[in-house]
């Protein structure tokens, strides 16, 4: 690459785009021949990137899953044990945090960048760890877990825009698995890290110690990897912007690259958009679209899933410590069989699949419940069927709308379309767990 490319510049959206196509014209024919011979770009440039954004989904999961084990003992040591007001308003404060953290991603992530955006996000995660673990009344913890709620509400929302803006088209459903993969990851390590909770006093201080690691990890390495390409472009530094694309696809890759993103990034001359606009206008079928998507996925009622599982298969006589184990391992196996399909059936496929399978697990649990008083044969069927919709969750309606969403909504929109799209899937949460 010519190092007279890497120099900063800041450009309007459409002389970029007109640049770049008089290049095109120009160099038509020798662009053709090296992607006839270089084919897709190697995903192994872009992989370690995306491994370092995902830390950000794994902590999301941790955080969902780490008060489960050891809510009990906390509200003994914190003395406020038998309140069922205070512990809701322990977990539930979490989820208030992730909703303020997911409206403010897209200001965030558009007006510092992807990289500084997941660096913020693990700041409150770090000091929300440390003051759950030493707190010593019901104040500090609820204070810490709002900490740890706002980084989960910005972390996950910047990770769905970087790994779609950072990976090769090629094995971008692949690595948008990823975030569910690490999101699964994170619950059951706080499953197993939760165990000794009973058995060791004060166990639990240490469950939230743990958690401050990889967030720093995660604010390290991030100092190392990419920004994202479209990010730059947004900005008008396009010579960034290619030496972005030249780590993450290749050298020969970055001229076809930026073509393609000043296609798509054709007609958006403002540099910003305000929440407002995403409900008229060109832009509302698809924010309502990717509304609705969050909507559903909650709605489909893996929550009640999570929560009354342990239910479930007590009844069936098994401990509640195998039956969340056995809950986040069909989560996590769902998750790959979503992502060795996902480039290769599709989006909608794999979406309509997932939710075909939730409904057929739901009539297991109906024949289960008519079955109640015959014979024994209605608990494995319910056991079964708790099973299979977690399973059939992680296949589709898990993952793909994270994956989907920025894939479809253009540039200009995205990480504001993004942050109010997820935000539904907090206000789903929160009204759940207000309700039950």
């Amino acid at each position: 690459m010519n190092l007279n490319s890497t120099v900063y510049k800041r450009m309007p959206s459409r002389d970029l785009a007109d640049d770049l196509d008089r290049g095109d014209d120009a160099s038509g024919p020798l662009l053709s021949a090296v992607d006839q011979n270089s084919g897709n770009p190697s995903w192994k440039l872009s992989l370690p990137h995306v491994c370092v954004a995902t830390m950000s989904s794994f902590l999301f999961g941790y955080h969902l899953g780490v008060v489960n084990e050891p809510l009990e003992i906390i509200s003994i040591d914190l003395g406020f044990a038998g309140n069922t007001l205070a512990e809701g308003f322990v977990v539930s404060m979490c989820l208030g945090g992730a909703l303020i953290g997911c409206l403010f991603s897209g200001w965030i992530s558009d007006g510092i960048g992807r990289r500084r955006a997941f660096q913020l996000s693990a700041l409150p995660m770090i000091l929300g760890a440390f003051l759950s673990a030493s707190s010593t009344s019901l104040e500090g913890m609820l204070v810490g877990r709002f900490l740890v709620g706002t980084g989960m509400g910005l972390g996950p929302t910047v990770a769905s825009l970087y790994v779609t803006e950072v990976s090769p088209p090629s094995v971008r459903g692949t690595y948008g698995s990823f975030i569910q993969i690490a999101t699964c990851l994170g619950l059951i390590a706080a499953l197993f890290i939760g165990i000794p909770v009973k058995e060791v006093v004060g166990w639990w201080r240490v469950c939230f110690w743990v958690s401050a690691v990889p967030a720093a990890l995660l604010a390290l390495c991030m100092e190392f990897c990419a920004e994202s390409p479209h990010w730059l472009y947004k900005r008008g530094r396009i010579g960034e912007a290619e030496v972005e694309f030249e780590r993450l696809l290749g050298g020969s890759h970055v001229k076809s690259a930026m073509a393609e993103l000043s296609r798509s990034d054709r007609g958006d001359e403002s540099e910003s958009i305000k929440y407002s606009e995403l409900f008229y206008g060109r832009h509302f079928r698809v924010v309502f679209i990717g509304t609705m998507l969050f909507a559903l996925q909650q709605l489909s009622g893996i929550n009640a899933v999570f929560y009354f599982s342990s239910a479930v298969f007590r009844s069936a006589g098994v401990p509640s410590e195998i039956a969340n184990v056995c809950v986040g391992f069909a989560n996590l196996s769902g998750s790959i069989i979503a992502m060795l399909l996902m480039d290769k059936l599709g989006r909608k496929i794999l979406l309509l699949g997932s939710f075909l399978g939730m409904a057929a697990s739901m009539g297991l649990q109906v024949v289960a419940a008519t079955l109640h008083h015959q014979d024994s044969w209605h608990l494995y069927l319910s056991v079964g069927g708790m099973l299979l919709f977690v399973l059939a969750f992680a296949l589709g309606a898990g993952p793909v709308p994270g994956l989907l969403l920025p894939e479809i909504f253009p540039n200009k929109i995205r990480a504001k379309a993004m942050a109010l799209c997820m935000s539904v899937h907090w206000v789903m949460s929160i009204i759940f767990v207000t309700l039950t």
